[in-house]
């Protein structure tokens, strides 16, 4: 099936016993057993739900990969990772992440051992040198990353990890299945916080791992059961609805963020826009090669650095000032005060978060009206 029918169509079809063209919320912790130890495919919902089947399955589908995993958030999701990684262990990662990422990955290194290192996610020779300075168990990836929309060449920096025997993981939260598939591109793992794109209406909490390979998948859903982090069934069949609409929502966010991006490079109060869908993206080429499309995230630089950004966010009316990202409604934030808060000031500094730095998801509107709500904002600053 081409991706928009599969989007529709994935997590199994309609019910072989009712016929119901949704699949069925089971809100039950735990299922009869015809003896001790004997059941019919369930026993607690920890370990596993017939709604969140339909739902994992769909994520494999998805993305692709052999084995779909579906928990409590994405930093749930990003947490059962951590707990695969033995004592001691080094990860690379580039060094534009989200800043939950960011205070996990912290949180590992000064409890438990975890080595970190950070290096520029648009250098593939910079992943080489990190990986020849020490034994890697894995590779972290954002493509594009969050929030300067950067991007890492998937396929090359894969080919390299596997060579000095790493796996990689990719956050594809931005892009989503609709228009990136880093599992195709040599990838082993994909992480997605499933309340932003694929929930798409900013009523859900969830995240989501798929693995490439049976193996790894099957190590992670034991994790998964052991940790716990798992999401209810209500909010499996919320992903899963949500799912249903992906194609046409990310062209709709696609447009719109192209839009909005291309009126925001022209102002003489910005200092930069970070969009991989503009021609002057110092990654354009990269982006038109492993990305069908670029999503609905847009960054933008104002000159006059923190006033200018608070008088810009308060002047808005269409755009909701609020964390979170992805869902049909335009959202605005500012990363050095909210979702990068955790992350020093001075490492901030170092990679490129500065104060005047705020980060739009363009959601679903009609275009004219956003560019008109970011006219209001720059006439306020």
């Amino acid at each position: 099936m081409r991706p928009d029918t599969k989007f529709v169509h994935s997590g199994g079809g309609p019910d072989r016993q009712t016929g119901a063209v949704n699949p069925a919320i089971y809100l039950s912790s735990t299922f009869e057993q015809t003896a001790p130890n004997e059941n019919r495919g369930y026993v607690y919902s920890r370990t596993s739900n017939p709604t969140r089947t339909a739902l994992e399955t769909a994520l494999a589908e998805l993305e692709n990969g052999r084995r779909g995993l579906a928990f409590s958030s994405g930093l749930g999701a990003l947490a059962t990772l951590l707990e695969d990684l033995p004592s001691g262990q080094r990860i690379v990662a580039g060094d534009d992440l989200y800043g939950g990422t960011w205070r996990l990955f912290h949180h590992h290194e000064t409890q438990f051992g975890l080595s970190v290192a950070y290096v520029d996610p648009t250098s593939t020779e910079a992943f080489a040198a990190a990986l020849e300075a020490g034994e890697s168990h894995i590779v972290y990836l954002e493509s594009p990353t969050n929030p300067l929309m950067r991007l890492t060449d998937l396929a090359a920096v894969s080919s390299l990890a596997h060579r000095h025997h790493a796996r990689v993981v990719v956050d594809n939260t931005f892009a989503s299945p609709v228009f990136q598939r880093p599992l195709e591109l040599g990838a082993d793992l994909i992480l997605h916080s499933t309340t932003k794109y694929l929930g798409g209406h900013s009523d859900l909490i969830g995240g989501a791992l798929v693995a490439s390979q049976s193996d790894w998948g099957e190590r992670l859903a034991w994790l998964q059961n052991a940790v716990g982090a798992v999401p209810g069934p209500v909010d499996c069949f919320l992903v899963l609805r949500g799912i249903r609409t992906l194609g046409v929502r990310m062209r709709a966010h696609d447009r719109n963020g192209l839009a909005v991006a291309e009126y925001l490079e022209k102002s003489s109060k910005v200092q930069a826009v970070h969009y991989p869908g503009l021609p002057s993206h110092p990654q354009a080429a990269l982006a038109r090669r492993q990305m069908s499309g670029f999503g609905g995230m847009v960054s933008v630089d104002l000159k006059a650095g923190m006033s200018a950004a608070r008088r810009f966010l308060k002047a808005l009316k269409i755009f909701t000032l609020a964390e979170s990202l992805g869902g049909v409604e335009s959202l605005a934030e500012h990363p050095a005060s909210m979702t990068h808060a955790s992350v020093p000031p001075e490492v901030r500094a170092a990679r490129g978060i500065t104060d005047g730095l705020v980060r739009l998801s363009c959601g679903i509107e009609d275009s004219r009206d956003l560019v008109a709500d970011l006219a209001r904002g720059l006439r306020a600053v």
